[in-house]
């Protein structure tokens, strides 16, 4: 897995020509180090030029290192993030035995560094409110000292302290602290991540068994969660980037070292097997020409899909930095066995209001109070493994997103039913009222949930091998909203309607809808960062039925 690794890195970094590195650096010479994008450049390249990739950059490399390395102690430039990868990155090369007389150089200038004037974010006490910047700071120090032998245990533990305060009652981390649901999905992972780096690099301190107790628990329900595709669950910002996947590389390697050291290597081989899942959808993304850093195909400088601090710069070759980590980590004697498709559900505490369901192939995630400027209530997941993520949904449309897209005009909208009363149409997704959670488990060969909406409405769900069946009550017209994968930036879908039927042909595959009821298009169409939808509704009395398959085309 480590070749794998440093190949997806290689790729990664192929986004960037030499041109595209050599202005980068001499901007940011000009303006002034900013931020983390180019320190985390420089650390990747440095890396894979060990590796014998790149080489005839050596000598730029030297100097982007050595403007870093004189920069960092200098200036506040989120060095949170930038201080362990340049750690980390010198480590490698030491132990490749790379750059020896400049390494002594880079050593003495990270010297210089005084955490309190160095990194932008950190707790000044152990209960403070403050973001997962406390944690990077963390580790960029306890990096430093690791390297250098620097006295910095009391601002390491006061950060550390700190940030446990945020977990949930199953270890997972909450970074909107000052609300207590809408906590998103990849701020939960990367404070694990860095926590499994920090712990995997020696972390004796006070609070290692609560660390670790923590990332045991939280690793075992994130297995759960992710899709069969291999991806992280949706929600929340930062999500649905090429670079997300790497975290969880990261955090299964962790454990997958973990049950292995203990003797469990059928746990330890799902961890890696779940690794290689995760990796094959990165490459995925990682092979289309040109390279995005999210995962659509609109062109990169439309922006589309992304928040404003997410641009091209500084996402993209966070994928490598991700991946690296997990290379770090990684013990290639560790066997993999086959991916874990045994049916499952999963709920998490009500901070992420999320439930799971996987059977047969199929891998389903509700949100049941979605945050409104990302995502919806209701099913807003449905993948299949072999079959694009987007054919069905990857994620809801929102209203008003805090990410890009192309028009004024948003619809809210996710797989979810509704009801029509007195001509008006009330969907689910659009209730203030959580979605409840009535009962939810598997069988042998499948995973069920009931959930309760407003207005009286009862969904049952069942997931397969042949497919999602789904069977909404309620009194009078019950409804259901049908988003309907239309284009993902570069390809319009192929979609059919008669008798009941909507075929989507997308990419090889066919996801099918059948219905019970009456099936009518809309002029409205919905929008997110996979690409349009376009919304159709089944309509039935008192009762409605609804089948979702996705298969091969023929």
């Amino acid at each position: 897995m480590k070749k794998k690794y440093l190949e997806l890195m290689s790729k990664a970094l192929g986004a960037y020509t030499d041109g595209h590195i050599t202005e980068y650096f001499e901007r940011v010479k000009a303006e002034g180090l900013s931020e983390h994008g180019f320190p985390r450049l420089t650390v990747n390249l440095g890396v894979l030029i060990s590796h014998g990739y790149r080489t005839e950059l050596e000598p730029l490399f030297i100097k982007m290192m050595d403007f870093c390395c004189r920069e960092i102690p200098r200036v506040k430039a989120a060095n949170d993030f930038s201080v362990r990868e340049i750690v980390f990155c010198i480590m490698e090369l030491e132990r490749l035995g790379k750059f020896s007389s400049d390494i002594e150089r880079w050593k003495r200038d990270l010297a210089l560094i005084e955490p309190h004037k160095c990194y932008d974010k950190y707790a000044k006490k152990a209960d403070q409110v403050i973001g997962n910047w406390a944690l990077f700071s963390a580790l960029s120090e306890f990096a430093r000292k690791k390297l250098i032998g620097c006295d910095s245990d009391e601002f390491i533990e006061l950060q550390i302290e700190n940030q446990l305060g945020r977990l949930d009652s199953n270890g997972m981390y909450r970074d909107n602290i000052k609300h207590y649901a809408h906590q998103p999905i990849i701020y939960d992972l990367v404070p694990r991540y860095l926590f499994c780096i920090l712990m995997h690099f020696g972390y004796d301190g006070p609070y290692r068994e609560r660390i670790d107790k923590v990332l045991k628990e939280a690793a075992l329900m994130t297995l759960k969660m992710q899709s069969v595709t291999g991806e992280v669950a949706f929600g929340g910002r930062s999500n649905q980037f090429v670079h997300n996947e790497g975290l969880l590389a990261t955090i299964f390697e962790y454990e997958a070292n973990r049950y292995a050291r203990e003797g469990d290597l059928k746990l330890a081989g799902r961890f890696k097997a779940a690794i290689a899942r995760a990796m094959e959808m990165t490459e995925y993304w990682l092979s289309k020409e040109p390279i995005r850093h999210v995962k659509n195909r609109f062109p990169t400088e439309t922006k589309y899909g992304c928040e404003k601090y997410a641009y091209f710069d500084k996402y993209m070759i966070t994928t490598a930095s991700h991946i690296f980590s997990a290379f770090m980590i990684c013990d290639d004697s560790i066997g993999s066995t086959e991916f874990d498709d045994s049916p499952s559900d999963l709920v998490t505490s009500d901070h992420f209001h999320k439930l799971f369901l996987r059977a047969g192939g199929y891998s389903l995630e509700f949100d049941t109070n979605a945050d409104p400027h990302y995502d919806s209530s209701g099913l807003g997941r449905v993948h299949r493994y072999g079959a694009p993520s987007a054919i069905c949904m990857s994620l809801p449309c929102a209203d008003d997103p805090n990410y890009k897209v192309d028009s004024e005009e948003k619809y809210r909208a996710s797989l979810c039913p509704g009801k029509i009363s007195d001509g008006e149409i009330f969907f689910a997704c659009d209730s203030d009222e959580p979605i409840k959670i009535i009962s939810h488990g598997h069988g042998d060969h499948d995973a069920y949930a009931i959930l309760g909406y407003a207005e009286g409405l009862t969904g049952e769900y069942r997931v397969s091998a042949d497919g999602v069946a789904i069977n909404i009550t309620g009194e009078g017209t019950v409804i259901h909203m049908l988003p309907i994968f239309s284009f993902d930036g570069k390809r319009e879908t192929e979609i059919s309607e008669s008798n009941g039927v909507i075929e989507v042909s997308y990419l090889g595959w066919v996801c099918r809808y059948k219905s019970n009821g009456e099936i009518r298009e809309t002029n409205i169409v919905a929008k997110n960062r996979s690409g349009y939808y376009k919304i159709f509704f089944a309509e039935s009395e008192g009762e409605l039925e609804l089948e979702i398959e996705i298969i091969p085309k023929d």
